[in-house]
């Protein structure tokens, strides 16, 4: 096992890393902010294993983690494997944010599979594939992923739906190969979950305009309107049941401005 990292463009956090003793095989600087896709095709050109893991710099794995993802792909003959994602709060949890809108904060969220299964995709922060898998898809698009400020997402939803057609199967999820996602104030504030929903709708216009299909996004939606909404409204989570009414608002404003954007 080897651990590749990838610094993207800041020359004072590759300096802190090396200074530290970190043990990581291998520690490479992009000369300038290239976004998270180039910097994880960057990582799967140096990476030497059969399986590539991406993982973020703000999560912490589960001492299972790489002992699940293996027997996955051993036991399921899979071509690749994702895991759960867990909130570790460094801040308080806020009263208003439902489990059902964890995807904000980069975890596994509420209506999501509990069971081994094969979905369409799983986060960054815990997904795998076989290398020669990956290589022969060519990596993650560039031009998706976050890239300084530019909070454009759907790298992994885009690099699986291609998965998929070129060989017929989607990943194999696997909620006991465990990933935990530090969740910071800044992230919580109700601006940045705003501008994250946006910017959600706006790349799964970006997804449909491609050619991919978004029926898992319409059958969540269904999920949100025909049970979420109504358990919350019976629970009396009315905090809850307004932010999601709020942040599907703008999810839709998103992937409205993508289409109008792109028709211009």
């Amino acid at each position: 096992m080897e651990i590749v990292a990838v610094v993207d463009g800041n020359r004072e956090l590759y300096e802190r890393i090396t200074g530290d003793g970190v043990e990581v095989d291998r520690i490479i600087l992009n000369r300038e902010n290239l976004g998270l896709s180039a910097s994880r095709n960057r990582g799967i050109k140096e990476a030497n294993g059969d399986i590539i893991a991406f993982f973020d710099d703000d999560a912490i794995a589960d001492r299972e983690w790489v002992e699940e993802l293996v027997r996955t792909y051993e036991e399921r003959g899979a071509m690749a494997v994702g895991g759960r994602i867990l909130p570790l709060w460094v801040a308080e949890k806020p009263r208003f944010l439902p489990e059902e809108c964890y995807w904000l904060i980069g975890a596994t969220y509420r209506g999501f599979p509990e069971e081994m299964t094969e979905v369409r995709n799983t986060f960054g922060s815990n997904i795998s594939f076989k290398a020669d898998v990956i290589r022969e898809l060519g990596g993650f698009k560039r031009e998706m992923g976050v890239r300084g400020k530019y909070l454009l997402q759907g790298e992994e939803t885009e690099l699986c739906e291609r998965m998929r057609a070129r060989f017929g199967c989607g990943i194999i999820y696997n909620p006991d190969a465990v990933v935990y996602h530090k969740v910071f104030a800044e992230r919580l504030k109700i601006g940045f979950l705003l501008r994250r929903s946006f910017w959600q709708g706006y790349s799964k216009w970006m997804m449909k305009k491609m050619g991919y299909s978004v029926k898992e996004e319409s059958g969540f939606l269904r999920y949100l309107l025909l049970k979420s909404t109504i358990e919350k409204l019976k629970k009396a989570k009315l905090m809850e049941l307004a932010f999601i009414v709020i942040c599907t608002s703008v999810v839709g404003l998103g992937y409205l401005s993508g289409f109008f954007t792109s028709n211009r």
